[in-house]
């Protein structure tokens, strides 16, 4: 597992279920239920600080880049933040992302605090959960800084052990 921050503490472990949840998305129609994966595919789930911003403007379209990639592994790529499903949308179609943008707007961040990912600064951490075909974490990882873009070949090791 890896985790870079000494002040980070995580609620979760490898090997843990992964908390279900159901939220908005502002790329596809309706919600998205995690549990709906389960049996299915494999997930990375990235929780990512805010729509518009600099780096979170690089790292989501770096996924859409690979999405065959990621598919190839059967996996399924979910992004999550706290900005609400509009803004999501509008960021979305200004950088060309498809895959899953969920809202974790209302109630305010209650899948970023089930994760145990919020930063101190209120927003979400940039983190990375792989989520096995099982339902399990398989991998966590919380990027520092922040603000740097991660780097996909760590997803894409962890997938291919997975695979």
């Amino acid at each position: 597992m890896a985790v870079e921050s000494a002040s980070f503490t995580p609620t979760l472990k490898v090997g843990d279920e992964a908390p279900d949840f159901t939220l908005a998305s502002a790329t596809t129609d309706g919600s998205v239920t995690l549990s709906e994966f389960r049996g299915k595919q494999n997930v990375v789930l990235a929780f990512f600080p805010f729509a518009f911003s600099a780096t979170c403007s690089a790292q989501m379209p770096s996924y859409e880049a690979e999405l065959d990639r990621f598919r190839s592994y059967d996996t399924e790529v979910i992004g999550v933040s706290e900005d609400t499903k509009h803004s999501l949308a509008a960021w979305a179609k200004q950088i060309g992302v498809t895959f899953p943008l969920l809202s974790d707007f209302y109630p305010q961040g209650k899948v970023v605090d089930l994760y145990g990912v919020r930063h101190p600064g209120g927003m979400a951490e940039r983190a990375l959960f792989v989520i096995d075909k099982s339902g399990k974490i398989a991998w966590i990882h919380v990027h520092r800084p922040i603000g740097e873009t991660p780097d996909n070949e760590e997803l894409f090791e962890v997938l291919r052990k997975l695979s």
